[in-house]
């Protein structure tokens, strides 16, 4: 059977003055981790590496994104990460503000010998 999805967080982050599509990428990751903890770990005592990260980015211009970087920045899990068009460039003054977004989301194995209460 395949894994399910427990867990969907979703991020924004922005580069106000270099036009980094990578950087903002990271800052929306991170603000989606931000909003999210996973005690599902300790309390079942399944490993960390039976979860797959499955990250999508969307910024203007995906082709600028290096997604190794982002990938190496993912705490924990086996994870994917893809790059779809989206987000925002906004013109500021002769400078452009990259906006991205991301969904981390998370799929484990399914679960069958244990219960919430």
């Amino acid at each position: 059977m395949g894994k399910q999805r427990l867990i969907i967080e979703m991020g924004m982050g922005n580069d106000l003055h270099g036009q980094d599509y990578t950087k903002a990428a990271l800052r929306a990751i991170e603000d989606a981790f931000r909003h999210s903890s996973l005690p599902i770990f300790g309390v079942t005592g399944m490993s960390h590496e039976e979860m797959r990260v499955q990250v999508t980015v969307a910024v203007q211009e995906p082709d600028q994104l290096d997604l190794e970087v982002l990938k190496a920045k993912l705490p924990r899990g086996r994870a994917e990460v893809q790059a779809v068009v989206g987000g925002l460039n906004v013109d500021s003054n002769g400078e452009t503000i990259v906006v991205a977004q991301a969904s981390v989301e998370a799929f484990l194995p399914p679960q069958t010998d244990w219960r919430l209460t």
